[in-house]
């Protein structure tokens, strides 16, 4: 029998977390619609969500994070971040925080003081980084295992609508014919009517891995607030109606 870890089988896990080391791409289901990410920390991997995307430099990318705790290594946290924090996490709400750039404790093992080092392309001019806590328990999952942030942003185009199934995020990205390009990893993947079911593919020739729960209901995107403050400021109204 395999074991199952949030949501998804531990050989999948693996399989997803050893494809970030390596600075792939993850394609994969968040609480709101299907994202694209990587390893935070990775410049490399960064650089080609950018280019995958057609994204606009200086438009950072946003983080999911598996716990408060892994948030707080990142950013500093306001009282009213901690408010939010604790009303809203883990759900759909990116609080927009100060990185935090003071030293690493010194009880951190040598072979974790990088974790901390984001990559380009994270971090506004004003130095926020924005990033949520996602009530998906596999994107928890990710970055648990992971242990470090992983971009979250939508698996499409910039500029076109959020992608509720693994077809349509691959079809944005240009593979017309998605079952064709889709590689099962080790044999473990299902098929379904709506083009890729439950289970983990390799993109052929993509550099990119799947995981993939099959269609995702729609709904809207995370809300986007301003914490970094004394006062909330709302940059997007999403799923989530801050009070």
């Amino acid at each position: 029998m395999t074991a199952r870890v949030s949501g998804i089988e531990s050989d999948l896990l693996r399989d997803a977390v050893r494809h970030l080391h390596a600075g792939g791409l993850l394609i994969y289901p968040t609480e709101t619609a299907y994202a694209i990410g990587c390893d935070a920390t990775n410049a490399r991997a960064v650089r080609a969500i950018y280019r995958l995307k057609g994204r606009e430099h200086g438009k950072p990318l946003p983080l999911i994070v598996a716990s408060r705790a892994m948030a707080a290594r990142y950013a500093q946290f306001t009282p009213l971040a901690r408010r939010l924090a604790k009303k809203y996490w883990p759900g759909p709400l990116t609080l927009v925080l100060t990185q935090d750039i003071s030293p690493p404790p010194p009880q951190w093992r040598g072979s974790e003081r990088g974790r901390r080092v984001l990559a380009p392309g994270i971090i506004a001019p004003n130095g926020t980084i924005a990033l949520r806590t996602s009530s998906h328990s596999i994107a928890r999952a990710l970055s648990r295992a992971l242990g470090r942030p992983i971009v979250s942003t939508s698996a499409n185009r910039s500029g076109e609508p959020p992608c509720y199934s693994v077809g349509s995020a691959l079809q944005s990205f240009g593979v017309h014919q998605p079952s064709s390009f889709l590689l099962p990893l080790r044999g473990r993947s299902s098929s379904s009517r709506g083009g890729v079911g439950g289970g983990a593919w390799r993109v052929r020739g993509g550099g990119v891995l799947v995981v993939a729960t099959g269609p995702l209901p729609r709904r809207r995107p995370s809300t986007i607030v301003d914490a970094h403050g004394d006062r909330p400021v709302i940059l997007r109204q999403g799923a989530i109606r801050v009070r």
